[in-house]
């Protein structure tokens, strides 16, 4: 199998310079804004517990990180190493100049998209690297809590309690990341092979085109995890109610309708990803929503176990599937 050369330091540099800069801030609203995140990182950790029935993290994992768009861009290429060195192993150094030019491509394109990214993402668990980390990116969250006029320490607190939920479930199924490298080496070796004869035809979609179909049936997989993971996110920090959060119904109907933005926001997030990102959340929070009218969050849980419990895609958008698949006795409850 080959594994991708990438040069790591001028992916950061490169993201680094085209990370836009943050809102106009004075220092002491700057100050205001990361002690805000440090208070609400810290007050989440209660009523995602209480929320989602799974166990804390234990005392020495690590806690949140407040950082500026920069240091987010270098977090995320330290991921990206340390995600391939687990599902490939580390890359040989790149000797010729051909090897050189590809390191320096693969590069690019990395620093190009983080560097895109880095003024829209809020939070992030790094489930991958020494240490695993939560972080929380001060000038998005600065921005956007302004843009939508919310009340700013409810939001902060909403934004950590979907962080910190990934926290929780990751430390509640320590083998996630393992089966997470091995999805993604699978899907490495899955583009290695020789598809199929068959007759010419206008590929369904761009992922049709770009991919084989063996490519195609391990995406699936991964997108069915991702799905799982952020729409669990996304339905326990709306679980917490009013009474953690006061004004939680003003803020995620302000902040839906931020999501549903048209015209040439829309167009970018297309081209960043960001349109699957959305779907993932919508698709797995109707997933999560009916097998806990089922079976309870509880019985939802059951995905933390295994891989085997895992819903699969098809699985996501037909509940009951996984219902009878996982609590064949109580899957009626949810049909």
């Amino acid at each position: 199998m080959d594994v991708p050369r990438l040069d790591y330091a001028l992916a950061r540099t490169i993201g680094s310079a085209l990370a836009p800069p943050g809102p106009a801030l004075g220092r002491a609203e700057a100050a205001e804004v990361v002690a805000g995140l440090r208070a609400a990182a810290a007050a989440s950790v209660a009523p995602v517990a209480a929320v989602t029935g799974l166990p804390e993290p234990g005392p020495d994992a690590p806690g949140a990180r407040v950082v500026d768009r920069r240091t987010w861009v270098a977090a995320n290429v330290g991921m990206v190493e340390a995600t391939l060195t687990a599902a490939l192993g580390a890359a040989p150094p790149a000797e010729t100049l051909r090897q050189r030019g590809e390191a320096a491509v693969n590069a690019v394109e990395l620093g190009g998209l983080l560097g895109a990214l880095s003024s829209r993402v809020l939070g992030q668990f790094l489930p991958f690297g020494e240490p695993t980390a939560l972080l929380l990116v001060a000038p998005n969250v600065a921005r956007l809590e302004r843009t939508l006029a919310v009340d700013r320490r409810d939001f902060r607190l909403w934004v950590c309690l979907h962080e910190q939920t990934h926290r929780f479930q990751f430390a509640a199924a320590p083998w996630l990341t393992g089966y997470l490298a091995r999805q993604l080496r699978a899907l490495v070796e899955a583009g290695e092979e020789k598809p199929p004869v068959r007759q010419w035809r206008p590929p369904a979609s761009l992922l049709e085109a770009l991919t084989t179909p063996a490519q195609r049936v391990v995406f699936d997989r991964v997108t069915a995890v991702m799905s799982l993971l952020e729409g669990y996110a996304d339905v326990m920090m709306d679980r917490v109610g009013g009474a953690v959060v006061p004004s939680i119904a003003a803020i995620r109907a302000r902040f839906e309708g931020h999501r549903d933005r048209v015209g040439l926001a829309r167009v970018a997030d297309r081209l960043l990803g960001l349109d699957l990102k959305l779907a993932q959340y919508r698709d797995g929070a109707a997933f999560c929503r009916a097998v806990i009218d089922a079976v309870g969050v509880e019985g939802l849980n059951a995905v933390y176990e295994s891989s085997g419990l895992l819903p699969t895609m098809e699985e996501i958008h037909a509940p009951a599937t996984w219902l009878a698949r996982v609590h064949p006795a109580r899957a009626g409850a949810g049909a």
